[in-house]
């Protein structure tokens, strides 16, 4: 259907319809996606992402041209916010004949004087434009449409001028007299008291439009029970953009790093999305980490947590929720959200209540005997050795960029270590902490640190991080990594033998274990407290 009959069909509708601000080719997708009919090409918001004011300073050439990304980008009709209709009737005619080119369903022009102020700025010392002046736009426009669907709505400002109902009603009826397909009745007023006696006194004589957002408290069924018959939402997609980019902005420059914004924002694969690339596979394995497409993940959560208390008195301490979402489900769509989408999870006590759809499982029904290595080994025994793997634990949060770094580096192995460990000690709870060849310092900056001890024992002159529980197993040290676990796993104590027994047994060997420092950006829920700060991560 043309996106002129669209837009006819949503005028005429028996029932309250509505349409969405866009103000580029991104948010119109975004509108469409949402389910929206159609979209309000507002005034406002063209010119507010231009950066220029709300009075005509954008040409409307200008604004032509997004709208034609707009169009491209949807199948929805558009209704344009074409202010006074940027000049006179021969102004009005070429607009409209630049519109249908661009298959813009539809314009409003508001009576008033050209350049246009915005109505909520100092509404009642703007001028109205003259009644017959505004008549012959309308009626110019009217000619100039090839398309009989194309549809003009005329604006009536009336109310936000401060000259009452009256004078609201006379010219409504001489714009519909002079052709106009619809009437936008304009109010700013915090109550919808000027737009409904509007539509009491005026009927059914044609549709009428509103725009809440000055009475944007007052309930949908209202407009509905008056008859309206479109609502727009005028600007809040542009208004909820500028409060995203003025926290990322603050967040960016006070932190000058991307860590604390990357796991609130969409990633770029989304973005690739939405501008609708055929190519999006190809575009995927062009701009992604390629690291990460070859890489899995073994997540170790066989244990109760006793810790927890009555949490984990009946399940897992990887199912206890956070948020309103279990622990093993963060886990897992951290990991997705950098292409890893091979997990397999080690279960072990209440198996059955571990059943989130995604990963593959293997039970450790041995768990109450057995350690994190015996879990690893069930693991490894259930894959091959042609991917690349991370081993991370069950009651670990982390941001997404903590797996992302440990694809991308080429070590065999690769562990990561929070320089902030001191936090660990004044919590007073166990915690893995490391001694490395280098400490993390400016003069480290581009060194290849390793490992060369990890241990709960170590004396704090010694530390120089806390192991974030993350092992990362090049795929051609998988072989090495399960004859290693077979002899230690071959001794009573190897069996009940924790995930740093194996890091120490490799530097033993002399086997380089690669360092990775980062600060923070992870929580290990040790404890209730642990909980409740889980839920603000």
């Amino acid at each position: 259907m043309k996106k002129t009959t669209q837009f006819k069909n949503l005028l005429q509708s028996s029932g309250l319809e509505f349409i969405l601000e866009a103000h580029n080719g991104m948010s119109a997708r975004i509108a469409e996606e949402a389910g929206f009919k159609g979209i309000w090409g507002s005034g406002l918001s063209l010119s507010a992402q231009f950066g220029v004011r709300d009075n005509n300073e954008a040409s409307w050439t200008q604004v032509l041209e997004m709208l034609e990304f707009m169009s491209d980008a949807t199948t929805i009709p558009i209704l344009l916010d074409g202010d006074t209709g940027y000049g006179n009737f021969n102004n009005m005619q070429r607009l409209v004949h630049k519109l249908e080119q661009r298959d813009i369903a539809a314009v409003c022009i508001e009576d008033k004087l050209f350049p246009k102020t915005n109505s909520f700025i100092k509404g009642d010392a703007q001028p109205l434009a003259d009644i017959d002046e505004f008549c012959g736009k309308i009626k110019a426009g009217k000619d100039a449409q090839r398309d009989d669907d194309f549809s003009i709505v005329a604006r009536v400002e009336a109310f936000i001028a401060g000259w009452g109902l009256q004078e609201a009603l006379r010219r409504a009826a001489a714009y519909h007299e002079a052709g106009a397909d619809a009437i936008l009745i304009h109010s700013a007023l915090s109550v919808p008291d000027e737009v409904l006696a509007f539509k009491r006194e005026w009927g059914d004589r044609c549709p009428v439009v509103i725009v809440p957002t000055k009475y944007y408290a007052t309930p949908t069924d209202v407009f509905r029970e008056h008859g309206f018959s479109i609502c727009i939402w005028a600007n809040q997609m542009m208004r909820a953009a500028i409060g995203a980019m003025q926290q990322t902005a603050k967040s960016l420059l006070e932190d000058e790093n991307l860590l604390s914004v990357e796991d609130r924002i969409v990633p770029v694969s989304e973005v690739f999305r939405l501008q609708g690339a055929a190519e999006l596979q190809e575009a995927e394995k062009r701009y992604l980490p390629k690291s990460a497409q070859g890489v899995r993940a073994i997540v170790l959560a066989a244990s109760r947590g006793t810790e927890l208390g009555e949490l984990t008195e009946t399940k897992p301490k990887a199912m206890v929720e956070i948020g309103g979402t279990p622990l093993l489900s963060h886990i897992t769509t951290a990991y997705n959200a950098v292409g890893i989408k091979k997990i397999t999870v080690v279960r072990g006590f209440g198996k059955q209540m571990m059943d989130l759809p995604g990963p593959d499982y293997v039970d450790n029904d041995e768990f109450a005997d057995t350690g994190e290595l015996f879990s690893l080994q069930t693991a490894l025994a259930k894959l091959d050795d042609e991917q690349d793997t991370i081993i991370s634990y069950g009651d670990v949060l982390f941001n997404k960029y903590i797996p992302q770094a440990l694809s991308e580096e080429k070590d065999e192995f690769v562990i990561a270590v929070d320089t902030n460990w001191r936090e660990s000690v004044n919590r007073h709870r166990l915690a893995d902490y490391v001694r490395c060849s280098h400490p993390n310092s400016r003069q480290a900056f581009g060194s290849r640190i390793v490992l060369e001890r990890i241990g709960a024992d170590l004396p704090e002159g010694a530390i120089h991080g806390e192991w974030m529980g993350f092992l990362k197993v090049g795929r051609t040290a998988l072989p090495l990594l399960r004859e290693m676990l077979e002899e230690i796993l071959a001794t009573p104590e190897g069996r009940r033998a924790k995930m740093p027994v194996l890091l120490n047994e490799l530097v033993s060997r002399g086997r380089p274990v690669r360092v990775i420092y980062t600060t923070g950006h992870w929580l290990d829920i040790d404890s209730l407290d642990d909980v409740v700060q889980a839920g603000s991560f």
